[in-house]
């Protein structure tokens, strides 16, 4: 079922989460692969593109569309300065302002991320200042709350200030990602605005998936954690919310594939060092659950270099 936020036309309601350290341009490159009908980039700090950090700039790219790209940060002029240049050098097609992770260096340290949302008046004020400053949908991702619920209050100060859709994550700051998620919240969200709502928490199968939007009336659904060793979960989304089809399951040869492909596409977009770091830790995802192979994911792990990756991916396929 197509939708939109603000101009933005979405394909369908599956919809892929912003997460460090994964949602980089090569795994996005697989999810829209799978159909996600929009991609989060990975979060990335107001301040470092203010002050022109490469680091930061890096880890922006946009080639999968639509493409939401989500900025991170505490104080007003810095969220407006990045908001600004994203879209003058990147072009996407939505901005989005974090005000959900939990993570303390982000949270605690710096007063960003599910910070904010012990503030909802500096919410408004942050939001309503880079609506002001781009032309393209500004949406905003958001927890339940810090330790007490105030998700519908945050919300309704959100679409006061202008924005064009709300992501929502049913739990507190307080709760992490353990205990959970309270899709109810979810549902008084989208009551008390007229923007579109996107429900985040315990989407592990397209069961959940269509489970979430009956109970809540969401517009869509995100998924984050739950794609990790597991692209197909996106595409098994798709397939059953449109057709009420379940696809096959990945074979575990098809398992060692997606490692080779995802591997290659991570050297083309960072340098070989940091390719072989990343996919050792994608690798073990992609190969949970597969029996008798805990030597050969030791091995793994062990890898320095790309020739002895690949050796031992070729032992886990031989074996298989």
């Amino acid at each position: 079922m197509k939708w939109k936020i603000g101009n933005v036309e979405i394909e369908n309601q599956v919809v892929f989460a912003p997460m460090a350290g994964v949602s980089n341009i090569s795994y996005r490159t697989i999810i829209k692969e799978m159909g996600a009908g929009l991609l989060y980039s990975e979060m990335v700090s107001s301040m470092g593109i203010t002050y022109n950090s490469q680091k930061t700039i890096d880890l922006i790219n946009e080639s999968e569309r639509p493409i939401s790209i989500q900025i991170f940060g505490s104080d007003v002029n810095s969220f407006v300065e990045s908001a600004k240049y994203i879209e003058k050098n990147f072009h996407p097609d939505i901005i989005d302002i974090n005000m959900g992770c939990p993570v303390p260096k982000v949270a605690v340290k710096s007063q960003a991320g599910s910070a904010l949302l012990k503030n909802p008046d500096k919410i408004k004020e942050v939001v309503s200042a880079v609506v002001k400053a781009v032309n393209i949908p500004v949406t905003v991702k958001i927890r339940s709350g810090w330790n007490t619920i105030n998700a519908v209050e945050v919300a309704k100060k959100i679409e006061e200030a202008g924005a064009k859709a709300i992501a929502i994550h049913a739990r507190t700051r307080a709760q992490g990602y353990s205990g959970k998620a309270d899709w109810n919240i979810i549902k008084e969200v989208k009551e008390a605005v007229n923007i579109p709502v996107i429900g985040n928490g315990d989407i592990k199968s397209c069961l959940d998936a269509k489970k979430m939007l009956e109970e809540t009336n969401c517009d869509a659904i995100m998924i984050g954690r739950a794609t990790l060793g597991n692209p197909w979960i996106i595409k098994e989304c798709v397939e059953f919310l449109d057709t009420g089809k379940k696809i096959e399951e990945p074979t575990n040869k098809e398992k060692i594939d997606m490692i080779k492909k995802h591997y290659e596409l991570l050297k083309k977009y960072s340098n070989s060092k940091v390719a072989l770091l990343e996919i050792r830790t994608h690798a073990l995802w992609y190969l949970k659950g597969i029996p008798n192979i805990k030597e050969y994911k030791e091995a793994l792990v062990k890898t320095n270099t790309e020739a002895d990756f690949q050796n031992v991916l070729e032992q886990i396929y031989n074996h298989l």
